[in-house]
């Protein structure tokens, strides 16, 4: 039997899940589970590379959610292996081993630490805002991941891991899958409702209320939202002239609908800002709806995201703990 291709990935536990989430990655793993081998992980690890950040209760509850929300997507934890990231120890111990292996120039390089050493916030950033590229090299190596799905923003992480991988296959030759990234046509980068030259973000929408529309938000609030939108100084759309607000909304409607954007764009053609918003609050509402309820409904049975988590741990534990065992024995600790 052909071997199916892996895809290994994850969203950090933080906060809740947007339709950015959805529409960027959770959407595009749904289809996959029957022709690939899905590892999914909530990276509750990630979450603390920002010390004091989360509350331990917090982050407890927040791997909760992210697992509800997955499932109620559309994940089926009998067709993908969903788990969190401290659950499987040989993530720790491949990440010290990547991390040993990486130069510290590389890591230096990476756009979120420039960022912040830039704006002054390096001496109070955790050390692990440096070296956290090489932890997610090893959650994606762990499992022989062939892809990586991402968006266009995240695609230089996934560049970035592929070297670090093939920098360790050459310095240890422990014959490491090396990862490729995977980037759907749409859907791929949702931006925020207030800024749209900025990615829809869980940090940005702690500060701004119509940031982002959560999986959970209610019909009233979702339709608030996308009225306080922001889109350009024209008057209708037009895929010539239209600037990013409303290739934003046109954009989440495409692939709420499972349109290229060409023809969202085409459909739409010449309708006012007000009608865009109301059919990109239409799209996502029918899209939501039956997760929030889902959400709901999962979030009342807490033994059973619970039973997830232990199967998904146990049968992830399986594949990493082989991959790590030859990653101790190319590099000499075992």
């Amino acid at each position: 039997m052909q071997k199916k291709p892996v895809i290994v990935s994850g969203v950090q536990s933080s906060g809740n899940i947007h339709i950015g989430n959805y529409l960027g990655a959770i959407q595009n793993w749904i289809g996959r589970q029957d022709t690939h081998d899905c590892y999914i992980f909530v990276a509750d690890m990630h979450a603390l590379t920002v010390p004091g950040s989360v509350s331990p209760e917090d982050l407890r509850a927040s791997r909760r959610r992210a697992v509800a929300a997955y499932v109620a997507s559309g994940i089926d934890p009998d067709r993908s292996v969903i788990f969190c990231q401290a659950d499987v120890e040989a993530h720790a111990y491949a990440g010290w081993l990547m991390t040993c292996a990486t130069p510290i120039g590389w890591l230096e390089r990476m756009t979120q630490f420039k960022s912040k050493a830039r704006s002054g916030e390096k001496e109070a950033a955790g050390a692990g805002l440096l070296t956290y590229p090489a932890l997610q090299a090893a959650d994606i190596v762990l499992y022989n991941a062939d892809l990586v799905p991402t968006g266009h923003d995240q695609k230089q992480h996934i560049e970035y891991a592929r070297d670090l991988v093939e920098r360790f296959n050459h310095l240890y030759p422990a014959g490491l899958t090396v990862p490729s990234p995977m980037i759907e046509r749409t859907g791929a980068r949702v931006m925020g409702l207030d800024d749209p030259t900025s990615k829809m973000s869980k940090s940005t929408a702690k500060q701004k209320g119509g940031h982002a529309v959560f999986l959970d938000d209610d019909d009233a609030l979702i339709r608030k939202k996308f009225r306080r939108a922001v889109t350009d100084s024209g008057t209708g759309v037009d895929a010539e002239t239209s600037g990013p607000g409303v290739r934003n909304l046109v954009e989440i409607i495409a692939a709420c609908g499972g349109q290229t954007l060409e023809q969202a764009f085409k459909d739409l053609h010449g309708v006012s800002y007000g009608e865009l918003k109301n059919a990109a609050a239409d799209a996502v509402i029918k899209r939501v709806a039956p997760i929030r309820e889902r959400i709901v409904e999962i979030n009342q049975n807490p033994d059973e995201v619970e039973g997830i988590l232990e199967d998904g741990a146990a049968r992830a534990r399986k594949v990493a703990t082989a991959t790590l065992s030859r990653m101790r024995a190319a590099t000499g600790l075992a």
